[in-house]
């Protein structure tokens, strides 16, 4: 067993557990997590650890699964009967179609020309300010959904529009979809909890989609660094949902907005191409 390694994978499950549902960019700090320990090298080169970030998401959705298991069974069981159920249901899978569809469409270009250090450090700062724009509007909002039982097919969809941006790496899933959320008229404890629930298929299903083609590449000492990965990923995924839930509570997103602000330029200086 390659101790390195395993110790290098629990870092790594360690910041995707923290980042995944905070409105930060999982992808941006793995980035730069992975660039200070020289990941690549050691798992085996670029793509084996590509792979095993999206396999480590898997402890991440598994997290979201365990901690609102409760809510999920008692929304399968009322689903046949109960209408505020299948319309949060059937508004789960409308906010799910839209970037799953151009997902699947635009994948090798949005991995071809915008996955770089630098394009994610853009969608920070561009993420940053959005969110202060949003959280600025929000101060004047009236009466909004604050239940995601209530939340309706037309916000369902604007949800699921907003998702389309986290294709964009950098721009975070949570991020896209709790302000798209906020966007379409919820309040920001109820458009955290829809971007939870939202998250289980959106996850499950970009990750397989890219684990089926790379997973038979992993062998050996890979392997236990996977295991370990996705490991520390759920445990960490856990708590964290349970402390974002609370924070939202009680608080704005501004200090997510001005962290991004500040580690997307920092990436922009770090990584900007110069001409040669």
């Amino acid at each position: 067993m390659d101790l390195t390694l395993v110790l290098k994978a629990i870092v790594m499950g360690i910041i995707e557990g923290l980042t995944e549902f905070l409105p930060i960019s999982s992808t941006g700090h793995l980035i730069i997590a992975g660039g200070l320990l020289q990941f690549d090298a050691s798992i085996g080169g670029k793509a084996i650890a590509d792979t095993f970030e999206i396999f480590i998401q898997l402890g991440a959705i598994l997290a979201v699964v365990v901690y609102f298991i409760r809510d999920l069974l008692s929304l399968v069981r009322r689903a046949p009967h109960d209408r505020s159920a299948q319309r949060l249901l059937i508004g789960v899978a409308i906010a799910f179609i839209p970037a799953a569809v151009i997902g699947l469409l635009l994948d090798k270009y949005i991995e071809q020309y915008l996955f770089s250090a630098f394009t994610v450090g853009i969608a920070l700062v561009a993420g940053g300010l959005i969110i202060l724009y949003v959280e600025q509007q929000m101060a004047r909002r009236e009466t909004p959904a604050d239940t995601v039982e209530k939340v309706t097919y037309k916000q369902s969809l604007g949800v699921g529009i907003a998702q389309i941006a986290s294709l964009f790496p950098g721009m975070s899933r949570s991020a896209s979809t709790i302000i798209g959320g906020m966007l379409a008229g919820l309040d920001r404890p109820t458009a955290l909890r829809f971007s939870f629930y939202l998250s289980i298929p959106t996850m499950v299903a970009a990750t397989l989609y890219k684990l089926v083609k790379e997973l038979g590449n992993i062998h050996g000492n890979q392997a236990v660094a996977f295991f370990v990965g996705l490991v520390v990923s759920f445990l960490v995924a856990l708590v964290v949902i349970k402390w974002f839930l609370g924070y939202v509570a009680r608080h704005d997103l501004r200090p997510f907005a001005w962290y991004r602000l500040a580690l997307g330029a920092v990436m922009i200086a770090l990584y900007i191409p110069l001409p040669r």
